[in-house]
């Protein structure tokens, strides 16, 4: 079984091209999706976190914006959110390898936005890397409620920046230039795997 890693810096377009790998029928384990659910009210990290950040529950909730504010704001606490998520993060995508594996799948994709920060490449046999033009991510980037010029340059701190991550892609996906030409590339990329 072929793992293909997905990634690429907030706002290139990773999420459109992981539903398109799932229309040509191909698994994809989103690491975004797994940290909602443990972090959830009935999830596995929210008494955790709850313990460790009372300030961020609200209605019996995480405030995950409050969170975010906080993690970024402060490295400690990034640090200790990470080693409660990671590991539940990690355990679900085991898992989910495990089971897609049983079933004889010959490509799964491992959706993770920070895939190279985390050395996560290293589990995957090959890496896909959506880029856009930094115009088209900017606008893409402060279209979403609540993003500001501040959040969105220390969200970028944070990630490899995205020529990096092309130099170090097996396979880019371009996302700027219409769904089309996006839909294209990934059917390409399916069809050497199957």
């Amino acid at each position: 079984m072929v793992i293909m890693g997905l990634t690429g810096s907030i706002g290139m377009g990773k999420s459109t091209a992981a539903g398109m790998f799932r229309y040509l029928g191909v698994p994809v384990h989103d690491a975004d999706a797994t940290t909602h659910k443990v972090m959830a009210s009935n999830g596995a990290a929210f008494s955790q976190i709850a313990n460790l950040f009372p300030d961020v529950i609200t209605n019996a909730k995480i405030d995950r914006q409050k969170l975010g504010q906080k993690a970024f704001a402060d490295p400690k606490v990034l640090t200790q959110l990470e080693t409660i998520l990671h590991p539940l993060v990690r355990a679900a995508e085991t898992r989910f390898l495990k089971n897609q594996r049983m079933q004889g799948r010959k490509l799964v994709v491992l959706d993770i936005p920070l895939l190279f920060e985390t050395q996560g490449e290293k589990r995957c046999d090959f890496v896909s890397v959506v880029s856009a033009p930094l115009f088209i991510q900017r606008q893409r980037v402060m279209a979403r409620q609540g993003m500001t010029d501040e959040k969105f340059s220390a969200i970028l701190s944070k990630q490899m920046p995205d020529c990096q991550k092309r130099r170090r892609a097996d396979f880019i996906i371009p996302t700027g230039l219409g769904r089309a030409v996006t839909f294209a590339h990934i059917a390409r990329i399916v069809a050497q795997f199957r």
